[in-house]
């Protein structure tokens, strides 16, 4: 294009808006302007101006050079400048010098990869404000964050039961096998093992290291391993008050900020009791205590430095260095991997504990073989007995406690429970029961007659009271109920002796004054001096003289085992061959209230026993436990000095006692009565014909007795040597508690045996578990029998007796020689002549002292009189067939005779004696014993 044809030049300078500018400054400042674009970059083409570029290019331009026109000069001329005289190189980017910025990025007068590198001004401002904001945000969470209350789970904690030697039994009650233990309970040992393999500084730090946090931090965010606190008490903090073990940043930073707060306001001492209380050591046990009896079954304060060490070394992960192994969680972590890494970080604590001065070198030195840690537990903790054993600790606590600790309390855990249990007692009593079993029970060979057999025992410490061993049944995990407790079986004879000591001390009643109910005047009886009628199917009289009836208006025929008939026997003899007869009707002569407080005052619960006033109640008609039943004989065997049964000694919480046992003896019968009912009992065991003879033990002394139920559904043997009484109770029930038909069976030909009696195997158990449980004991012998003061007359509002203090306690008891002396309970049945005193009889109420009583004629009047001559008068159906002046008995006949029958209420006749002297009781309405009128 031809240059005349080309378009006149344009005004430069950004437009109509420039032209606004221009034309509002004077015309000498624009000719300056002009004179400054002239003379700045060289000219365009034919020597014209370069175009400015707009409006975006003014702003740009303004920006770099400072005020408008000298931007808008500099930007023109490329060399020009503003007032600050940036000079450019054709207005790029960074060409010139602009306003300073406080952040100077994109870096100016740089250029490419330069211009986006950040300058180390600029990094270290960056970094220092980061740090200044983390600080800021720091200072204010701390401030804010308030240490939080230790979590449930690491509070919670099981009941732990011990043996009576302090052994641990079982630990259960809770879900967490824990034991919280005061700072001062933890041995200083364990808290310097402690600090030596993980925190050195724990005495003087915040609780925080910073470079193990930094070292887990960058662990974490590159991907790597994840890493635990570094500190005690971090670790504290993550186990017992965030109740969240996950490995995250945020978690972390709650961990720091808490574990700050801790160090800094918390005592270090509870720290580190809270951080040993909590930590998991493996096996299931959580917290140091409950590691110390798993691992080495004793208490955390009798752990040495060595046993501590080991502890110490469990928390860097028991998994792979319990020494047992730990192949079902990790396939590595064998029994041989896990022995050496336990043992070598065992040496090395132990050393760092030398270094550290925690641990005397000399003591070190004797550290030189690993401690020895017991194998795991296997099975169920609570499986045979030690059920059982725990659940009556676990009553006896609630129903005694002081405190109103409840169920509901005792099973949120805590409780250290030391029971009178000893474990070598109710181990062997568990397999004098099984050998037994095993020998005679067949289910399989007798179906019908040997299945759902259940055996039940206990032992009592007459001393004290202690339970010192229980069988429950074979298994507590399988069958439910223990049998050691009230289970519904009735005693049998085993209750006779309550009849008998409720007889020598609160004696017969007299006929002849007051009514069944009204005062009465009673006399004393004696064992072998008073004489009752044994006679089989034999009729149990009132007070009043009448015949018992039954609900059906049936004469009451009392039976005896066997249908044995024993006729005139005296209360040793009926004892010994367990006659009922006699004993049925002596409890009829007390009166049923009279035996039933005599039995209350042994130790058995009133609610055991049948309410009814009824004859069968002397002969074991009520069901009390085989714990009750020995506790109750336990008292004869102190010699009338009644100790209630216990089986917990003591109870602590949190190391501090809360619950002591006091021992609370009562005395429930004179020496007098006591020493009788057990040398009558002694004739039992002792005697060829005893039904107890097969309980005998060689060299000791034992008294006891047999008892067996009608229908055969329950056999019982309960005995006592000076140390130790035990009840053992048989019989047959489906073990099945939701079978709401179970009943008792019968037991005839049980174990291939006729009929069971407690003569058999409830006497042989008792046999085989005392022989060994008194395996080594001294052979005390039981106090001599004191005399009685048969005959003495008392009451007249029917009151007792008040039983007099013991002189000598029973557990003065001498050692018994290895051939005892003989005793009343080992002579032959004596007889009624022992006496030579020619006196009134001391049971007959109208005597006449100077004929030795009764009419010597021979005409003997129902109890009032007495034969002159040594010959035995029996009453009721007899008619005289001897002489009464003689020696002769008279038996015999239907009243026409001689003799009188007994009182006008058709009671007994005499019972008399060669010198007069007249024993017994009366069976229906007769003072003295006899056939019945």
């Amino acid at each position: 294009m031809s240059e005349h044809r080309r378009k006149p030049p344009q005004p430069q300078g950004g437009g109509r808006a420039a032209a606004r500018r221009a034309a509002q400054q004077s015309p000498g400042h624009r000719a300056e302007q002009a004179r400054g674009v002239n003379s700045g970059s060289p000219a365009g083409p034919y020597g014209e101006e370069r175009p400015y570029g707009g409006r975006a290019e003014a702003r740009r331009a303004a920006q770099r050079g400072g005020g408008r026109r000298a931007g808008a000069a500099g930007g023109a001329g490329g060399h020009g400048g503003g007032r600050r005289g940036g000079a450019g190189h054709g207005g790029g980017p960074g060409d010139g010098p602009g306003k300073k910025r406080i952040i100077d990025y994109p870096r100016s007068g740089k250029h490419g990869w330069r211009r986006w590198t950040p300058s180390w001004k600029l990094v270290t401002g960056v970094f220092l404000g980061f740090a200044a904001l983390l600080m800021g945000a720091a200072t204010v969470a701390y401030a804010w964050v308030e240490i939080p209350d230790p979590a449930k789970i690491a509070k919670a904690q099981n009941n732990v039961y011990y043996w009576a030697d302090g052994s641990q039994m079982a630990a259960t009650g809770g879900e967490i096998n824990r034991q919280i233990l005061a700072y001062d309970a933890i041995p200083a040992e364990m808290r310097y093992a402690v600090m030596s393999a993980e925190n050195k500084s724990f005495e003087t730090d915040w609780g925080v290291d910073p470079s193990g946090i930094g070292r887990a931090v960058v662990n974490m965010a590159m991907g790597g391993q994840t890493q635990g606190g570094s500190t005690i008490t971090q670790q504290y903090v993550k186990n017992a008050m965030l109740d969240d073990q996950s490995q995250t940043l945020s978690r972390k930073a709650k961990e720091l900020f808490i574990a700050l707060k801790v160090g800094t306001k918390g005592s270090k001492e509870k720290t580190m009791a809270g951080y040993l209380n909590t930590s998991y050591y493996g096996r299931g046990a959580y917290g140091l205590q409950a590691a110390a009896r798993t691992y080495f079954n004793k208490d955390a304060k009798d752990l040495n430095a060595s046993e501590c060490a080991f502890l110490a070394s469990l928390l860097k992960g028991a998994t792979y260095y319990d020494p047992a192994g730990a192949t079902e969680i990790d396939p590595t972590a064998t029994p041989q991997a896990n022995a050496d890494r336990a043992t070598k970080r065992w040496k090395w604590i132990l050393d760092e504990m030398v270094k550290d001065g925690h641990l005397d070198a000399a003591k070190r030195a004797g550290f030189t073989a690993f401690p020895k840690v017991v194998p795991p537990k296997k099975g169920a903790q609570l499986s045979g007995q030690t059920g059982y054993l725990v659940d009556l600790a676990k009553a006896y606590f609630i129903n005694n406690n002081e405190q109103g600790i409840t169920a509901k309390q005792l099973a949120q855990g805590g409780y250290e429970i030391h029971t009178t249990f000893d474990k070598k007692n109710v181990e062997q009593l568990q397999a004098a029961v099984k050998k037994v079993y095993d020998a005679n029970i067949d289910p399989q060979k007798r179906p019908k007659t040997d299945t759902h057999v259940q055996f039940g025992g206990a032992s009592v410490n007459p001393e004290n009271g202690a339970i010192t061993a229980i069988y429950g049944g074979a298994d507590a995990t399988k069958h439910f109920t223990n049998n050691a407790d009230q289970t519904g079986a009735q005693v049998g004879s085993t209750f006779k002796p309550f009849v008998l000591a409720a007889a020598m001390r609160d004696g017969v009643r007299n006929p002849a004054l007051g009514s069944e109910q009204g005062p009465s005047e009673r006399r004393i009886v004696d064992p072998d001096r008073a004489f009752y009628n044994g006679q089989n199917k034999l009729k149990i009289r009132r007070y009043d003289g009448s015949v018992w009836k039954d609900e059906n208006g049936n004469e009451w025929l009392q039976t005896n085992d066997g249908q044995e008939d024993y006729k005139n026997i005296s209360l040793r003899e009926a004892m010994i061959h367990s006659a009922n007869s006699p004993f049925v009707q002596l409890g009829m002569d007390i009166g049923i209230d009279k035996v039933r407080q005599a039995a209350i005052d042994s130790g058995l619960r009133k609610e055991s026993l049948v309410e009814a006033d009824v004859p069968s109640f002397s002969i074991g008609i009520s069901d009390p436990s085989a714990i009750r039943m020995a506790g109750a004989y336990a008292t004869f065997a102190a010699n009338g000095e009644r100790n209630e049964p216990y089986s917990v000694t003591k109870v602590l919480k949190s190391g501090k006692e809360i619950y002591t046992h006091q021992d609370k003896g009562a005395r429930a019968f004179d020496t007098a009565v006591a020493s009788n009912v057990t040398d009558v009992l002694r004739s039992v065991v002792e005697d060829p014909e005893g039904t107890g003879r097969k309980a005998a033990l060689p060299g000791r002394q034992v008294a006891g007795k047999t008892g067996t139920t009608d229908g055969n559904k329950s056999a019982w043997f309960v005995g006592y040597t000076p140390q130790l009484s035990t009840a053992i109770d048989m019989y047959r029930m489906d073990d099945d508690a939701t079978n709401k038909n179970r009943k008792f069976e019968e037991m005839f030909g049980t174990g291939g045996q006729k009929k069971i009696h407690g003569s058999s195997f409830p006497s042989e158990i008792w046999r085989e578990y005392m022989s060994t449980a008194l395996e080594g004991k001294e052979k005390l012998r039981f106090p001599e029998p004191e005399p009685l003061d048969a005959g003495a007359v008392f009451g007249g509002g029917a009151e007792s007796p008040k039983p007099k203090p013991s002189a000598s306690p029973s557990k003065s008891a001498s050692p018994s020689p290895s051939s005892p002396s003989p005793s009343k309970s080992q002579s032959s049945s004596p007889s009624p002549s022992t006496s030579s005193k020619a006196s009134c009889p001391p049971y007959e109420w109208d005597c006449d002292e100077e004929n030795g009583g009764g009419d010597n004629s021979g005409q003997v009047n129902g109890g009032n009189g007495n034969p002159a001559g040594g010959g035995t008068i029996q009453g009721g159906d007899t008619q005289g067939t001897g002489n009464p002046t003689g020696g002769g008995a008279v038996e015999g006949g239907d009243n026409s005779g001689n003799v009188n029958g007994g009182n006008p209420a058709g009671g007994s006749a005499n019972s008399g004696a060669a010198n007069g002297e007249t024993d017994g009781g009366r069976p229906g309405g007769g003072w003295i014993s006899g056939m019945e009128g």
